[in-house]
């Protein structure tokens, strides 16, 4: 579990799956994917990250606002897919509620996820990746201390061709 000011970053519990899955239901949260979730894709995703944390430790964990404990998406650092051209490496991200956009919530739970990584992981280096038009992520990135890669662009092998979020930028952010 990581702390912030405000944030509690945590493993995930069986009451977090709804509120998940309103949130990648809604289209202006999943914009930059290709498509929203069904509940049953939402819960497969939650599936798949409990399960890297169970086997490495880490992963993509469960956020709640530490006023009022209520959940609002994940933040953390996974192991890049191997479907990756970025691979292997220590990948962060994050996926929060609308209603909480605008507040410093991502880079300040970002922030406490890369000196996780630099000191528990021992990660020489994080990477980001997100669709290129994505420009809030892409700020969170910046204001966190990662830059762009040059020539690290790339298009994502799971959105399909012709997709407007098809086209992925590459950040990286190394140890200090």
């Amino acid at each position: 579990m990581l702390e912030t000011d405000r944030l509690i970053l945590r493993p995930w519990r069986a009451e977090d799956r709804e509120p998940f899955a309103a949130l990648n239901a809604d289209p202006e949260v999943m914009r930059y994917f290709p498509a929203v979730q069904t509940c049953d894709e939402s819960d497969a995703s939650v599936d798949r990250v409990m399960a890297g944390i169970m086997a490495r430790g880490y992963g993509f964990w469960a956020v709640e606002l530490k006023a009022t404990g209520k959940f609002i998406g994940f933040i953390g650092v996974q192991d890049a897919p191997d479907y990756l051209p970025c691979a292997p490496a220590f990948e962060i991200g994050w996926r929060l509620a609308r209603g909480t956009w605008g507040q410093g919530l991502a880079p300040e739970g970002a922030r406490a996820c890369l000196a996780y990584a630099f000191s528990a992981l021992k990660a020489d280096e994080v990477i980001a990746i997100t669709a290129a038009i994505n420009l809030p992520s892409r700020r969170v990135m910046e204001k966190i201390g990662m830059t762009q890669v040059v020539d690290g662009d790339f298009e994502h092998p799971k959105v399909p061709d012709g997709h407007a979020v098809r086209h992925h930028v590459l950040y990286r952010v190394v140890a200090a």
